[in-house]
Formats: structure tokens, C-alpha cells, sequence
């Protein structure tokens, strides 16, 4: 009996067995081309756990019938490396698999870069990390860098269609029935993670009693039992993290209610209350704005509700302020003024403070004309009187311009248009 699992045993052993990732392996695709023609250059492969990255190296070293080594960044030391780069002077060139590029160190590095510069190690990185964050630039300038994609519930059936009918590496040699139901439910549970999806199957599989004709069923309520519950792949340091975060912000400011509460729901299941508060509270100020200012009142009222009672209780108050949000009208006129106002500062375009703006509160203040000839606003009718406020270098910069869109800065933009007609 093979010890190992369903998935280990099922990595593709050429290039045209690799489940999905099309854009990098079918026919005419970068990865392809560079196989056929036998032109290897080191590369990394980045996207989430499960989807190829180990199973398109070993197809790459498959296909070429180079030496196929594997390390891992951080449990493997310079010794080891030292092992694989002895076997590269000896072969001419071995593909080396470094799981967890991300964490290579400076000293691993240091030796592995003659290598690479020389071609003698041909280094396939896989890493989850975005490697244009998290890769050290010396590695990385060095490499190609391809994204791998969640794969598609269809290729994780494909997959699991082959692993069932394959005698040599797969489950072929049983008796095994397997409902459409349950391969649904094994292909979309997963997360477009193919390596769980296999050794789910491998569990319903190894754990079923066959029937009395030796048939092994597999049901949709045995894959439920097997298919554990697939986590998100949300790491709060992670590409992840940050691309829901931005699809939570930009469905909101685009209106669109079911999408926000889609990636709502998202960040609700990663448990990552405090970036939703967060980020909740920028929404409102940001991009709501002066259009509804009450909005950002009662946003930071459902987000303590929320803290209060925590999940999964928060999700009411949540997804009550971010239907709110999305159907509100939107003004990001605060952010934008203020932002032209901080960019002239960082670029030198500012000035002295009008002398009669001055602190004239001490002594000798007035014989330096400081505040002299200030008008005091509240001794005029309304409460506003001419006067220049703005150093003399922009004293005619604008820096605010109203949007017309909430009933609030519609009555902000009338008064501002009276004041600023005035001051013309």
C-alpha cells in the first residue's frame, strides 16, 4: 500500500498533466514554450495554497528530464543547497523547487545567486506571498514572476475524475462510485484548492466500507463529512487581505449593495473585525463625505455595537451600516481638498501668515504689526467680513470645490459660492 497521500501521489509528471493554470501552460503559453524548447529560466509562482505551484515544477523537471530537487526556504540550510549546487556541477543543470522563497535568508541567498546568474540551478520559487511585497529584489530581478490562479471547480473535477480511474498512482484499483453531487460538492468546497479536494476524496474513499459487490459508494453526505470546511484564503499580511479590503471599499463607493455585503461576508468569515471597523469609518468619511455627514455618525455607532457584542452577533450592525453606506449619496470633496492643500505644503508652495492673522498676545506684538487691522467676524452682520486669510503667495488658490450631491453640501456649496462670490 502507498503511504503517501492521494495528492502527492496525483502531481502531474509532464507538463500536459497540470490541471488548469492554461494562461501559463496550454499550448503556445510562456511556460509551455520555454518547456518544448527546452530554454528554462528561473521563475517564481505565487497565488494560494493548493493550486499547482509544486505540481507545475515537478511537471516542468517531468517534461524536460532535468534533476529535480526540492528545499523549503526555511527549514532547509546552506548545506543542503550546497548538495544541490554540487549536483548541478555535475549534470550541467538541475531545477531546484524552493518552497517559501520569501523567507530565503541573506546568506542562502548570497549562495544561490552565482547559480542562478550562471544557469547551473534553475530556481522555481513557489511562495503565497506577493513577491513584488515580500521578495528580496536581488531574487527576484533574477526571475520570471507568474501568478497562478484559484483553479475552477471543473478542473478540480477533472482532477479528481483522473485520481478515481488511475490504477498506477490513484484509486483505480478500487471499486469506487462516486455521485456528480458529491464530486460538486469535493470541487467547490475546496476553495479552488485541488491538493484538499484529492485528499478529501482519498478519506471518503479509505473510509467507506465497500458494499457487498466490493463497491465503494461515495455520496454527497460523505463528501460534507470529508470535506472540511475550506478556510479563507485571507492572510491579514497577504495579497488576500488587502484585494477584499479594496473590493469592499470600491463596491461601496460604486453603490453596489450585494457586492460590498459579498465581501463583507468575506472579511466577517476571516474573523478580521478590527480592518472592517476600520475601514468601515474611512468609507464614511472618504467617500460619503460632506454628502451625508450624519452617515459617519452612525457608522461609528454600529461599529461599536459591533465590538460590544462581537461575532457572529456583529454582522447585523455591519452589514446595516454598509447597505447605508453603499445607498448614500457620495462626496469625496473633503478628501480631495485636503490632499491639493498637503501637496502644495510638500512642495514648497505655501507663505507667510498674513500679519494681521498673527498672535498678537504679548507685548510689543502690536509694534510689530501683528494683528493689526484684523477684522473681527463676529462684529459683522452674518458673522463673516472680507478679508484675505491665505498667505500672499496663494492667496487666490482653491483648494475645496463642492460636490452637489446630498442635501448637506448642496447647502455648504450655496454658502461657499456666496463667500467666495464676495471675495471676487
Amino acid at each position: 500500500m502507498n503511504l503517501k497521500p492521494l495528492a502527492f501521489r496525483m502531481r502531474p509528471r509532464t507538463i500536459e498533466e497540470v490541471i488548469g493554470q492554461s494562461h501559463l501552460v496550454a499550448e503556445g503559453k510562456i511556460i509551455n514554450r520555454m518547456v518544448k524548447a527546452k530554454q528554462l529560466s528561473s521563475m517564481i509562482l505565487y497565488g494560494p495554497p493548493g493550486i499547482g505551484k509544486t505540481s507545475i515544477a515537478s511537471a516542468i523537471a517531468g517534461s524536460t528530464n532535468f534533476a529535480f530537487r526540492t528545499l523549503n526556504a526555511v527549514t532547509n540550510n546552506k548545506k543542503d543547497m550546497e548538495v544541490v549546487a554540487a549536483e548541478a556541477k555535475m549534470s550541467g543543470k538541475v531545477i531546484l523547487l524552493l518552497d517559501e522563497v520569501h523567507r530565503l535568508d541573506k546568506a542562502k541567498q548570497d549562495f544561490l545567486l552565482p547559480y542562478l546568474e550562471n544557469g547551473m540551478i534553475v530556481l522555481i520559487g513557489a511562495t503565497t506571498s506577493n513577491p513584488f511585497h515580500a521578495i528580496n529584489p536581488a531574487i527576484r530581478s533574477r526571475c520570471q514572476i507568474f501568478e497562478l490562479k484559484p483553479l475552477e471547480p471543473n478542473d478540480i473535477k477533472e482532477a479528481l475524475r483522473r485520481a478515481i480511474a488511475d490504477e498506477e498512482r490513484g484509486l483505480g484499483n478500487l471499486k469506487v462510485e462516486i455521485t456528480e453531487e458529491a464530486l460538486t460538492h469535493f470541487a467547490t468546497a475546496s476553495g479552488g484548492d485541488v491538493r484538499s479536494s484529492l485528499n478529501a476524496l482519498e478519506l471518503a474513499v479509505l473510509s467507506t466500507a465497500p458494499d457487498k459487490n466490493g463497491v465503494i459508494n461515495i455520496n454527497e453526505e460523505t463528501a460534507e463529512e470529508c470535506m472540511q470546511k475550506k478556510s479563507l484564503a485571507h492572510d491579514k499580511d497577504g495579497d488576500a487581505h488587502y484585494d477584499v479590503l479594496s473590493g469592499f471599499q470600491k463596491s461601496i463607493r460604486g453603490s453596489d449593495v450585494n457586492a460590498a455585503l459579498h465581501y463583507l461576508g468575506r472579511l466577517i468569515e476571516a474573523g478580521d473585525l478590527v480592518s472592517i471597523n476600520r475601514r468601515l469609518l474611512v468609507i464614511a468619511y472618504e467617500d460619503i463625505g460632506l454628502a451625508s455627514p450624519q452617515a459617519g455618525q452612525r457608522t461609528l455607532a454600529a461599529i461599536e455595537a459591533a465590538e460590544r457584542v462581537g461575532f457572529p452577533e456583529a454582522r447585523i450592525p455591519l452589514a446595516s451600516a454598509v447597505i447605508e453606506l453603499c445607498l448614500s449619496p457620495k462626496s469625496n470633496s473633503a478628501i480631495v481638498a485636503i490632499d491639493s492643500a498637503l501637496a502644495d505644503i510638500r512642495s514648497g508652495i505655501s507663505g507667510e501668515v498674513p500679519d494681521h492673522l498673527r498672535d498678537a498676545h504679548y507685548k510689543g506684538a502690536k509694534e510689530l504689526g501683528r494683528g493689526v487691522d484684523y477684522l473681527y467676524p463676529h462684529d459683522y452682520e452674518g458673522g463673516w467680513v472680507k478679508q484675505q486669510y491665505l498667505p500672499d503667495r496663494i492667496k487666490n488658490k482653491v483648494y475645496y470645490k463642492p460636490k452637489k450631491t446630498g442635501k448637506f453640501e448642496q447647502a455648504l456649496s450655496t454658502i461657499y459660492d456666496k463667500i467666495t462670490g464676495y471675495k471676487k
